[in-house]
Order: C-alpha cells, then sequence, then structure tokens
C-alpha cells in the first residue's frame, strides 16, 4: 500500500508541510517495498486558485490509499474522499516519525477539512 504525506523536503527526515495544496512536494512511500518517490507541486504553490483541487486530483492519480498532511481544505478533502483515500493530520512532525505514527495506528483519521477554502 502507498501513503502521500506533504513534504517540505526531498527526504524522510523533512517536515511534514501543514499545508495541502500549496505544499513544496508529495512523498509517495510504499510500505511494502519501503521505498519512496517526491512528486512536485510547483505549479500549484502559486496559484491564484483550485491549488486544492489540483493537489488533489495528483494524489488520486499517484494510486495512494491515504494522505497525511498538516491541514485539508474542504474541496480537496471532498476530491480525496470520493476517490477513497483516508486523509490523516500530522504537524511539527518529520515523514519518518508520522509514516512510524501511521503503522503504529496512533493517527486518527479526519472525518472532515479542518480548514476553510484559500487557506
Amino acid at each position: 500500500m502507498k501513503i502521500a504525506l506533504t513534504t517540505s523536503g526531498k527526504s524522510l527526515d523533512a517536515l511534514v508541510d501543514s499545508r495541502f495544496g500549496r505544499a513544496p512536494g508529495f512523498l509517495i512511500y510504499d510500505l511494502e517495498t519501503k521505498t519512496f518517490s517526491v512528486i512536485d507541486n510547483e505549479q500549484n504553490q502559486n496559484a491564484s486558485q483550485g491549488a486544492g483541487i489540483q493537489a488533489a486530483e495528483t494524489i488520486v492519480r499517484s494510486g495512494v490509499r491515504a494522505l497525511v498532511t498538516g491541514h485539508c481544505g474542504p474541496k480537496a478533502f471532498r476530491v480525496l474522499s470520493a476517490a477513497g483515500i483516508a486523509v490523516y493530520t500530522a504537524d511539527g512532525l518529520t515523514v519518518a516519525e508520522t509514516l512510524s505514527q501511521y503503522v503504529d495506528g496512533t493517527l486518527a483519521e479526519a472525518s472532515a477539512a479542518d480548514v476553510d477554502g484559500h487557506w
């Protein structure tokens, strides 16, 4: 199974980015093979609108079953939920620390968006 995490860097030591749609990138981690790749999100960082929806579509196309981010707006949350992707929130942790919490089952799944649009 693959999981996506918003990230400010390109390694497991990078912090989970608190933004979803405007995060610098998405680290896609394969829990079975213990490998990862990073998808750049530069096109959405300065978008005047629609960054969350476009980022959500990128995540859906990546084939993940879960997303961990600091915050997720309502439009992006709807796209992700409709695609069957579970959303989890974590803030202030590295990607590695967050992955460990996910594997341990200590991250709580979000039931709704936790910020307004255009956050």
